[in-house]
């Protein structure tokens, strides 16, 4: 498992991959918060806080997680590959866990940069140091399971075809949907006696909450029930595949 995590980790190094995916996450961050003007904008805005990074970095994860991912099964159906890996004395959960340990250690990567603008907007405040540190750290926690989410359901997709493309359009409609898709049904008049339940099932929910600087057990819950599920499902498809 871990030569499949180190080969998976360091083969996003030794090709663009990495680099496009870190790059890519902190310019789009840094010019809504830094260089575009509108409310996200914090010299605009006009307050010490960071509820713009955290509000623009799901969106950001929708599509370069899937980008990240959508290579990882599809790849290796595409190449033939495939049936080498399964036949290594490893069972299929193993390989899957070590293929999403090592997205997970890229996205993670890609947030540290992040510091930055806590220590930018620390900075900032008046006075020095105005800043929601609860607020803060709760996001930062919440984007990092939001990541490890993400990164379940690419892992899912890349497994359903051996179409990298598909695979990639599968996982952002699964994440939109799991992270919009629910709450916007929620608000639906249609669905008023259920809102509630359908609004606790979608990411955005658990994440607002988590945001908020308040670790709640049921949000950690709903986010390792949820990774956990589609885990299960990726190692239920590979399964069938191989057979």
């Amino acid at each position: 498992m871990i030569t499949i995590f180190k080969k998976e980790f360091f083969g996003f190094f030794n090709s663009l991959t990495a680099y496009v995916v870190v790059i890519v996450f902190l310019l789009i961050n840094s010019l809504f918060l830094w260089i575009l003007p509108g409310n996200l904008n914090m010299l605009d805005y006009g307050y010490a806080d960071l509820d713009g990074l955290f509000g623009i970095a799901p969106y950001t994860f929708m599509f370069l997680i899937p980008a990240l991912t959508m290579r990882f099964f599809s790849e290796e159906h595409r190449s033939g590959t495939i049936e080498l890996l399964l036949t290594k004395p490893i069972s299929d959960l193993n390989i899957i866990l070590a293929k999403y340990l090592a997205a997970l250690a890229l996205v993670i990567f890609s947030i540290i940069p992040t510091l930055i603008y806590f220590y930018s907007v620390y900075q900032l405040g008046f006075p020095k140091g105005n800043l929601d540190f609860g607020a803060f750290w709760g996001s930062f926690t919440g984007l990092i399971l939001l990541g490890a989410t993400f990164v379940s359901i690419g892992i899912f997709s890349s497994v359903l075809t051996n179409n990298q493309i598909l695979s990639f359009i599968a996982a952002i409609t699964l994440s939109a949907f799991f992270y919009l898709g629910l709450d916007y049904i929620s608000q639906a008049e249609s669905f008023n006696n259920l809102s509630l339940l359908i609004q606790n099932l979608g990411i955005s929910a658990h994440y607002t909450s988590i945001s908020r600087g308040v670790l709640d057990t049921r949000d950690l819950i709903y986010f390792l029930s949820i990774i956990s599920l589609f885990i299960y499902f990726t190692k239920i498809l590979l399964g069938r595949r191989k057979w």
